[in-house]
């Protein structure tokens, strides 16, 4: 199982990838373990405001690219709808 997530960073950009452990993944952009991405590593904390799963890789690939060309304010506002 995959999971498309969307955190928040400190400069409150927003930040969209996929990953297989989001627990692992999350403790690792906000480097409590080594390993985060170098996006959010210079944007600590980052805080995960959206996230849903897909049964593959290649679904939640398709998702990801999906929001990542969505405006700021249509993630805002899927981010929204999802609280």
């Amino acid at each position: 199982m995959y999971c498309l997530y969307i955190l928040k960073c400190s400069d409150d950009s927003l930040y969209t990838w996929i990953t297989n452990n989001l627990e692992k993944r999350l403790k690792m952009h906000n480097w409590e373990i080594p390993g985060g991405a170098k996006y959010t590593r210079a944007r600590l904390p980052v805080e995960l405001v959206y996230s849903e799963e897909a049964w593959d890789r290649s679904e939640a690939t398709k998702r990801e690219l999906e929001i990542k060309k969505l405006s700021r304010q249509k993630k805002l506002e899927l981010i929204t709808k999802k609280q």
